[in-house]
């Protein structure tokens, strides 16, 4: 079971709708501006922080700095260094903000003076020595070039701290009040994550609500779309229904298209009555027509008006009126059987198979059509019958609505060949027609003739009685004869193709089983019991053998073979 596609496609490459473009790219510069906006205002807002902690700091480094001097004072009266190192430690750590806000003091030499904390860590350890060696040497050099306070990055075990340092000459140590880094950090990674998610959450309710007013407005273009790709995909123009499209830009380019379909499908439509089916969408496809042909295997059927002279003479200018009623009829049953027409030749017609459907159904489709033309004839010369039994009954005919009569009941012929022709467009570059080249061509016109002589409407070939037989049991093929055309030095079987479908086939084909064997007959030179036979049958097709053979017997040098001295 195939899945359905989300996208459709030209060939291998997906139609993408404009609307979902559309809709991409303003998701993505909302979400684009959105975490910029966000990330600007945090990196701003850190900024402010960063200061207000500073400044916060400078404060609090005051604080410690003037306890620190208060404490040495009590130190210098008290002579108890470790109780005012402790409260000094003390006094500092009640202003911490942060968990792991951080007050020390140390020498020169990095030796610890005090250490407080808000550190979980640090509650009951206190380290002897400052770590951050690459720190102390940078203030030690300050202290050197006479700064005595400034600002101080350095490193414990737990991370990175920033703050502020005083030099306290009293204690001859560094004074320091700082901050942990990540846990701004953090904050800030903390605070981006809950905008982040925020501006998530907002973005898909209004890509949401988005699609739905997208799909409202580009309907029009959907609807288009859909309607130039399934025009693609049968390739055939055709008007796109836009009664309910907005008056808008979109819309407009969809009626100058549907002006240029009508235009184009105008066109199509006239190139396509002077020229084939196949030629019409070789052209739609390749957009172009160039001088070209191939050898390929088809079914030719080449349909002609029985006395069609008289007719002429009898009807005058009017016989193109009757040409274009048989026409309609023929034409319409040859494309019907998927055939086209090769060429129209006064009142014959030729038609070529194979070349939109290959294969070995290419002589039924002909076989189908050529019957289909006989009956539609002979529909035509029962309606001719029953109008004359009409007028008959109020007056008779006069001679010259007699003649009328006797002109406008079309008989025709149909002979089939096929085999491999050469098919193609030949001419110039200036003008050019599209034929069918080959001796398969010139037979099947030589089949239609013999339909005259034989009183058959139907002719085949053994090709196609081959063929056909191989894909379908609706006709039964009967041996007609072996003839010798004009110009040929061997005989070729031909065969008529009775339609079983047909009502009356059954008694048709008891009479053809009774010819076969006269033929046979025939055909070993013992005329006597053909005659037999052929009397026997009581077909139309017998009375040319009797005429043949006469009374006489068959010739010494009989070969079965009838040639033929006309074309």
């Amino acid at each position: 079971m195939s899945r359905k596609r989300f996208f459709q496609y030209v060939g291998k490459t997906p139609i993408i709708p404009i609307s979902g473009k559309i809709l991409l790219i303003f998701i993505s510069l909302i979400l684009l501006s959105n975490f910029m906006t966000n990330l600007i205002s945090i990196q701003l807002t850190q900024t402010q922080v960063f200061n207000l902690t500073n400044t916060l700091l400078m404060n609090q480094m005051k604080e410690l700095y003037t306890n620190a001097g208060n404490q040495y004072q009590i130190y210098a009266y008290s002579k108890d260094r470790e109780k005012c190192i402790e409260a000094l430690s003390y006094s500092a750590s009640s202003d911490f903000s942060q968990e792991h806000s951080l007050a020390l003091g140390f020498d020169r030499t990095g030796k610890i003076l005090f250490f407080a904390s808000g550190a979980s860590e640090y509650e009951s350890f206190k380290p002897d020595a400052f770590y951050d060696s690459a720190a102390l040497a940078l203030m030690n050099r300050k202290y050197s070039a006479g700064v005595m306070e400034d600002t101080v990055v350095f490193t414990l075990p737990e991370g990175e701290y920033f703050g502020i340092y005083k030099y306290s000459d009293d204690w001859n140590a560094y004074l320091v009040r700082a901050e942990f880094r990540p846990e701004s950090k953090e904050y800030t990674v903390r605070v981006f994550g809950i905008i982040s998610a925020i501006i998530i959450v907002l973005t898909a309710i209004f890509v949401f609500i988005g699609i739905f007013m997208f799909r409202r407005v580009f309907s029009s273009i959907s609807r288009i779309t859909n309607s130039l790709y399934d025009m693609q995909s049968r390739q055939s123009l055709e008007v796109i229904n836009i009664d309910d499209s907005p008056n808008d830009d979109v819309t407009y380019l969809a009626a100058s298209f549907n002006s240029l379909s009508v235009s184009v499908n105008n066109l199509l439509k006239t190139f396509q009555k002077f020229v084939s089916k196949d030629i019409v969408s070789k052209a739609y496809a390749d957009h172009t027509i160039n001088l070209e042909g191939t050898q390929r295997e088809l079914t030719i059927l080449f349909s002609d008006i029985k006395s069609f002279t008289y007719r002429t003479e009898t009807l005058g200018n009017e016989i193109i009126d009757l040409l274009n009623v048989h026409y309609n009829s023929v034409i319409h049953s040859v494309h019907e059987k998927q055939g086209v027409i090769g060429s129209i030749i006064g009142d014959a017609i030729l038609a070529i198979f194979g070349t939109q459907t290959p294969g070995s159904i290419k002589s039924v489709e002909a076989i189908d059509s050529a019957w289909e033309i006989t009956y539609v004839t002979a529909e035509l010369r029962e309606k001719m019958k029953a109008h004359r039994l009409e007028i008959e009954q109020r007056r008779r005919l006069t001679d010259a609505e007699e003649r009328v009569y006797n002109a406008v009941l079309i008989d025709i012929g149909v002979g089939i060949d096929g085999g491999t022709v050469f098919y193609g467009n030949i001419g110039s570059d200036e003008h050019m027609t599209n034929t069918v080249i080959g001796d398969n061509v010139n037979s099947a016109s030589r089949l239609e003739g013999v339909t005259r002589i034989y009183n058959l409407p139907v002719i085949v070939s053994e090709y196609i009685k081959n063929e056909a037989e191989e894909n379908t049991d609706r006709y039964k093929f009967y041996e007609i004869d072996t003839v010798q055309v004009k110009g040929k030095t061997t005989g070729k079987k031909i065969f008529y193709p009775l339609d079983l479908y047909k009502a009356g086939a059954s008694e048709l084909s008891e009479k053809f089983e009774i010819f076969e064997q006269g033929l046979a007959c025939y055909y070993k030179g013992n005329w006597k019991d053909a005659r037999k036979h052929f009397k026997k049958s009581e077909l139309d097709v017998c009375e040319v053998f009797l005429e043949r053979m006469g009374l006489k017997s068959a010739p010494a040098k009989w070969s079965g073979i009838w040639e033929m001295t006309t074309k």
